[in-house]
């Protein structure tokens, strides 16, 4: 059995990303559209060996479709999200606009897939936040063992998650810092970002802490358990894909760190690279491309009696954001549309 779907947003990291995996993953398609904005209308993108030449989303019915992968940020979805919705089409969302409804299941399929059953509410089921998707895929088998009290998390954030402008920021200042007189003002970020750290995603709150930090919070408490204390500093770096994390776990339960490896082993979506040796683990650079979440440098934390540490890898666009979709995308296929 195939489906028939949409992806919206084609021309974007994100969305090109979701056509690359559809692609790969040989998701069961029967019939498949590109739509974009009006000033990327008849942009040709590649399907597997097939080009897709990209539709209107402001005039495309999506009566009859049946799932409709969503990449074009918060204020086009609020427009073409409920439009989808109410035709009866399946809106899995990338942007953060639906994450918090009560009403909308928030899903990373090998954390929470049972929600999956609550779709039907809006039909609208959300994608979260990179940075949270790929902790919370580490974070649960060791939750569902030992309980996790606490999470102390910073994370080190590739440019691709700002987007296309974000990229070409990194690639323009960098070749500024070599070639006298063709250095970049900052415009994407706040201050320069080639060969720098940027200790600040998104917007501040009162607080003190950054947007992108709340969402992890809300986000980890929402997807795995709400008792769940999450505190958190996101830093941009000079990294064109690929998003890392440096994780403290406090456990109700002591876990061992050969135990929590062993866990991880036999995660589902996860790769476990973990040897105390020069190169026995990994880097950003190495995720790109690639589906796992990988997880290094697991080790005792000798100032908490039940702590661990750990170091979380994975490739944003594709974990992130497109392929964590398009596993939704899986998950809603056998367990929804196939119960008829």
């Amino acid at each position: 059995m195939g489906y028939k779907v949409v992806v919206c947003g084609a021309t974007g990291n994100v969305g090109r990303e979701m056509l690359n995996i559809l692609a790969e993953r040989q998701f069961p398609v029967d019939e498949i559209v590109a739509l974009a904005s009006r000033k990327s209308l008849g942009t040709d993108v590649s399907f597997g060996e097939t080009t897709l030449t990209t539709k209107d989303l402001e005039t495309f019915d999506f009566e009859g479709w049946d799932i409709a992968l969503f990449a074009i940020g918060s204020d086009a979805t609020k427009i073409y999200g409920p439009r989808a919705a109410k035709a009866g089409c399946m809106v899995i969302d990338n942007s953060s606009l639906y994450r918090y409804d009560p009403a909308v299941p928030l899903i990373v399929p090998e954390v929470n897939p049972d929600m999956i059953d609550q779709a039907r509410n809006k039909n609208i089921i959300a994608n979260p936040n990179c940075s949270t998707a790929q902790m919370v895929v580490a974070l649960k088998p060791l939750h569902d063992r030992a309980r996790i009290k606490r999470v102390v998390v910073s994370t080190y954030q590739s440019v691709s998650g700002a987007g296309k402008e974000g990229i070409d920021e990194l690639w323009d200042q960098t070749k500024g810092v070599y070639v006298p007189g063709q250095e970049i003002d900052p415009s994407k970020f706040t201050k320069q970002i080639a060969f720098n750290v940027i200790p600040h995603i998104d917007v501040f709150l009162e607080d003190g802490t950054t947007k992108e930090e709340w969402k992890m919070v809300a986000e980890t408490k929402k997807i795995i358990d709400p008792k769940i204390k999450v505190t958190a500093t996101c830093v941009r770096v000079p990294v064109f894909v690929g998003h890392s994390e440096a994780v403290n776990i406090e456990f109700e339960d002591f876990l061992d760190e050969d135990e929590a490896r062993d866990i991880l082993r036999e995660a589902p979506g996860i790769m476990v690279v973990d040897k105390r040796e020069d190169g026995g683990y990994i880097t950003p650079l190495e995720s790109v491309g690639e589906f796992a979440t990988y997880i290094s440098r697991i080790r005792q934390d000798s100032t908490l009696d039940n702590g661990l540490n750990l170091w979380c890898v994975s490739d944003n666009l594709r974990k992130g954001a497109a392929l964590n979709a398009v596993q939704i995308a899986e998950l809603y296929g056998n367990r929804i549309l196939q119960q008829g």
